[in-house]
């Protein structure tokens, strides 16, 4: 398959006549998306230094160099109670980055995750001949397949984070290109803080056993599931007391709410809280408790067991089941086919939840066995799917798409420079 070619990199003429650089517009709605889009730029402008960024994302993106709009993370929402209130806010946002299409400001727009806004973002977008491409896209595979005409309709083409996906877009005619997901560069080129884990280093020297727990990183990701997971913390210290547990908060709201919670629920608890350390809280852990979400990724890389836990309200609930088609909430479980991470999905009352991650902790604190096996199936699925690379070849592609690289090349001369990893 032949790449196509618009034209070089270099400069556009704008809409009033005058020159500009190329110009890229993001809409990134995640936290995590934001990490990656940034990385993605930094790779971009290692291609060609000249070119321009800007859009709706975060602060990530914008150390990056990217002219932001609105930071776009802060309004991260899932489900349609907490969309409304913000309807308005979303689509007065929706029509700023119009004005910036019909103005002739942009050249292409790649939209990173967050579908339920960046549909809008593409339909607006194609009304001004723009090319659109998609980065990390909506899981049309897990739930909503039949959006996937829309994704024809309103986006040029989708870079493939995940094989089953790629596989998924194929078998229904959608334009993709398999390029790895980003987390595993993100994970390969962080440089972890040496206090940190030196600090940790010095507590197993004491004999104490590292638990992490990630409580997600949206508002209301921490505030519906870290109440139930110092329950499950209270239950699993009287049972292994050498235990000690190391909080990864992504914010720092995040870590006060936390510390005030944990002062008003039992301030004896052996707990450590750490800001913008989850990856050195990983590291240096024994296992895991987390809420479902990319991170299981990270703890993939890093060969940590985990337990995944996710709370949502009854309604969601019962609108997820009508449209949710994969057996398994945990991104790693589904790259496995099988079941790595126990995982559970908590309605109504927490106490099953609660229940759940004390037993699953205590298993792999205690039975070496139990705990060695998923060792072992991490480490073969991290062989298979886990190699870093994919913000490289998403960088590649996208460049050669749009037409500003002058590389020349087929699809097989990009894999021989980033090479991705056989599947099992």
């Amino acid at each position: 398959m032949e790449w196509k070619f618009k034209e070089k990199a270099g400069s556009t003429t704008a809409s009033d006549g005058r020159n500009r650089p190329k110009t890229l517009f993001f809409s990134v709605g995640e936290p995590s998306g934001d990490q990656h889009a940034a990385r993605l730029i930094q790779e971009l402008r290692r291609h060609d230094s000249t070119l321009s960024f800007r859009g709706f994302g975060g602060p990530a993106m914008e150390e990056q160099g990217c002219r932001i709009e609105h930071d776009l993370t802060r309004m991260a929402v899932v489900g349609l109670l907490e969309v409304i209130p913000k309807l308005r806010e979303f689509f007065a946002l929706a029509d700023k980055a119009e004005e910036v299409f019909r103005s002739g400001a942009v050249d292409g727009v790649l939209l990173v995750d967050f579908p339920g806004f960046n549909w809008h973002i593409a339909k607006r977008a194609k009304r001004y001949g723009l090319p659109v491409y998609y980065y990390l896209p909506p899981q049309l595979w897990a739930w909503g397949g039949w959006r996937v005409r829309k994704l024809r309709r309103n986006v040029d083409h989708v870079l493939s984070v995940l094989r089953l996906e790629n596989k998924w877009f194929d078998e229904h005619q959608v334009g993709n290109t398999y390029v790895g997901h980003p987390f595993f560069d993100s994970v390969a080129e962080r440089v972890l803080d040496s206090k940190t884990t030196e600090l940790l280093d010095e507590a197993r020297l004491r004999g104490e056993r590292l638990v992490a727990v990630l409580p997600g990183s949206r508002d209301h990701e921490v505030r519906r599931n870290f109440p139930l997971m110092i329950e499950a913390m209270k239950r699993i210290s009287l049972r292994n007391p050498r235990v000690m547990f190391l909080v990864g908060a992504y914010r720092d709201a995040h870590a006060m709410w936390c510390r005030d919670l944990l002062t008003d629920s039992d301030g004896t608890l052996p707990v450590q809280i750490f800001v913008n350390r989850t990856s050195e809280v990983i590291e240096c852990c024994e296992c895991a408790m987390m809420v479902s979400g990319s991170v299981s990724l990270e703890l993939l890389a890093r060969g940590k067991p985990a337990a995944v836990v996710y709370r949502v309200g009854r309604l969601l609930h019962a609108y997820a089941r009508m449209l949710i088609k994969v057996k398994s909430i945990t991104l790693v479980n589904l790259m496995a086919g099988r079941t790595l991470f126990p995982e559970m999905v908590s309605v109504g009352s927490p106490t099953p939840a609660i229940d759940f991650l004390e037993h699953t902790m205590n298993a792999m604190l205690e039975d070496r066995y139990y705990y060695d096996s998923i060792v072992e199936q991490l480490q073969e699925l991290r062989v298979s799917e886990g190699g870093p690379g994919g913000t490289a070849r998403a960088a590649e592609v996208l460049l050669q798409k749009l037409g500003w690289s002058e590389r020349h090349g087929t699809r097989f001369e990009i894999e021989r420079r980033f090479p991705i990893p056989h599947a099992a």
